[in-house]
């Protein structure tokens, strides 16, 4: 199977909505009908202001960056970016073709 990965970074505290947006983005992804999302939060990542973030102990601050990444088909990812311009969020993302797919000879999600 053919697609997208499609991957925004967002900083951790920043909200959409009176959600995170991270949050916001596995909701609306959800809500659209995206078949799965994952946030994952950084260790440290400097963006275009070239400012580095990172966690130190005494200052936890909640600046750190967030990757929200979805494997998706184009015409979803296209579907998904328009939602997001609608809503006049201003978000950094990349947009990769991928080759994806199950292991093993059972459905997806089969155990046995």
């Amino acid at each position: 199977m053919t697609g997208c990965y499609l991957k925004f970074y967002v900083a951790e505290n920043r909200r959409h909505h009176h959600l995170l947006v991270y949050e916001w983005l596995l909701q609306e992804a959800q809500r659209l009908g995206l078949h799965g999302g994952s946030a994952v939060r950084a260790l440290a990542g400097f963006g275009r202001h070239g400012r580095l973030h990172e966690e130190r102990f005494f200052e936890l601050q909640g600046d750190l960056p967030v990757e929200v990444g979805f494997v998706v088909t184009a015409a979803e990812a296209d579907c998904f970016l328009a939602h997001i311009a609608r809503e006049n969020l201003n978000l950094f993302y990349l947009r990769v073709p991928v080759a994806c797919g199950f292991t093993g000879d059972g459905p997806a999600g089969d155990a046995s």
